[in-house]
């Protein structure tokens, strides 16, 4: 196969070199590049895989092919440390958090933080520090963690910062103040970038947390980025992290059997970034605010987050978030009329719709988008309706027993009615973003129990609650 990638990246080049030659395999995976003999449709799913061990690489790896592209990517990125992972960034943070600390130790933690992060705390017994973001009165949107709100809880002792940057709605803390105050009392940043894998390979956009001096960098190569999914990148720097206790806890809750595909892919979005980075980036930049220009132009009120809206570099100028409540309509009752159309949107909700834009999307697709979303916003367009703050960032927790305890704790149910006042067994969120409302060992409040009643109905998908349905709740006994 023709590919330019192949000549700067080696796990690419292993994988589609695999094919090239034809084997005779007495080993994983069991499909054998052959499922094909026996389903049609169950070899067009699997007959492209190959692993890892025993296929882009010798068994014993010998070869060395992943740590040859994953030292590319620390150089690319400016890292110590680089490991490439097939669990999405949910593996690579509960890999960073397991690396951190002891049960019982305490880590300052935004409150927009990605379920995972969560799991973790669950996972290691780390006490979580709560930080509550600011709220934007304007737009309702979390703008991220103020150095006050880290100067707070400095006399708790934590152990490590972890961020979520930016975060889903595309808004950024104000970083370097908040890694100089941490590094100025020896506590590490780690960084989850999920949806920031293009940042800092082009002016236009914000620089990615390393380059700001952040000590972990984990970003999905599969969001912004066009990689296969649950591909992500781990990147570490040695300083304030012990890097032999992370390659310790990645390999700890990694599969051995990672796939080969997944890995090949993030090696080669690393050489396309690297190639091409500063130009693909700019031109999606670029497509992203024509699209905004060009929707804007049939409406009086603004529709969507834009750069402007907030303090410089602290949003991500390709994120595409319309404000559906100041058209007066529902962000799911237009995704509802887009599917018909076959778009389909990241997220929506009452009162907002995420896009998501990446370096695969072309002029064509956006005005593809445009001729369906317009009629449909005009359609359905009436009196415009205040922001309302969606719980996801707006709800403060009540912490009453460690989120570890209340997973382990005996539990009952209850009546969402009677759960009011209540412990709460599970973390329940809308996904997406799949960021907690109340997590395990939280009071599950009056604002709680009506307000997911009420995202529920409004036809938000409600993840993670042992009764999907909301009508009971697990508490703890």
């Amino acid at each position: 196969m023709n590919s330019e990638l192949r000549k700067s990246a080696p796990l690419l080049d292993a994988y589609l070199s695999y094919f090239e030659t034809e084997r005779t395999a007495f080993t994983i995976p069991g499909h054998k590049q052959k499922a094909h003999r026996l389903d049609e449709g169950l070899g067009a799913v699997v007959d492209s895989d190959t692993p890892l061990y025993g296929g882009l690489d010798e068994i014993k790896l010998t070869e060395g092919t992943l740590k040859k592209a994953e030292e590319l990517a620390a150089a690319l990125w400016g890292a110590d440390y680089a490991r490439f992972s097939t669990g999405g960034s949910t593996h690579a943070n509960q890999a960073i958090i397991l690396a951190l600390g002891k049960p019982g130790d305490k880590v300052a933690v935004t409150r927009t933080a990605h379920r995972s992060v969560l799991s973790a705390l669950v996972l290691t017994g780390l006490e979580p520090i709560w930080l509550t973001p600011e709220i934007d009165q304007a737009t309702g949107v979390p703008t991220g963690i103020p150095v006050a709100e880290l100067e707070r809880v400095l006399n708790q002792k934590p152990i490590a910062l972890l961020l979520t940057e930016p975060g889903y709605l595309g808004t950024i803390s104000e970083l370097s103040a908040l890694i100089k105050k941490a590094h100025e009392n020896s506590i590490p940043v780690i960084v989850d970038a999920a949806w920031g894998g293009h940042f800092g390979f082009n002016s236009q956009l914000p620089q990615h947390v390393l380059q700001l001096g952040a000590d972990a960098l984990i970003t999905s190569v599969h969001k912004a980025l066009p990689g296969y999914s649950a591909s992500a990148l781990l990147l570490a720097q040695g300083k304030l992290l012990n890097l032999d206790r992370i390659e310790q806890s990645f390999e700890t809750t990694h599969t051995t059997s990672p796939a080969g595909a997944p890995l090949a892919s993030i090696d080669g979005c690393r050489a396309l970034l690297q190639t091409r980075g500063n130009e693909l980036t700019g031109e999606l930049v670029s497509l992203v605010s024509n699209f905004k220009t060009s929707v804007q132009a049939n409406f009086d009120s603004t529709i969507f987050l834009n750069a402007v809206d907030f303090p410089s570099k602290r949003f991500d100028p390709v994120k595409i978030v319309l404000r559906a409540n100041i058209l007066g309509l529902s962000g799911v009752d237009v995704e509802k009329e887009l599917q018909q159309a076959n778009i389909r949107v990241e997220m929506a909700d009452q009162d907002a719709i995420v896009f998501l834009a990446t370096l695969a999307d072309t002029a064509e697709d956006f005005k593809v988008l445009e001729n369906a979303l317009v009629p449909i916003l005009k359609s359905l367009q009436g009196p415009s309706r205040q922001t309302q703050t969606s719980l996801s960032w707006s709800v403060v927790p009540t912490v009453a027993m460690s989120i570890r305890d209340a997973y382990f704790a005996d539990t009952e149910f209850v009546s969402a009615n009677d759960a009011i006042g209540r412990i709460s067994a599970d973390l329940i969120a809308p996904y997406p973003p799949g960021v907690a409302v109340v997590a395990p060992g939280e009071v599950l409040t009056e604002q709680i129990v009506n307000g997911l009643r009420a995202s529920k109905e409004a036809g938000v998908r409600i993840a993670y609650a042992s009764d999907p349905s909301l009508a009971s709740y697990r508490v703890t006994k």
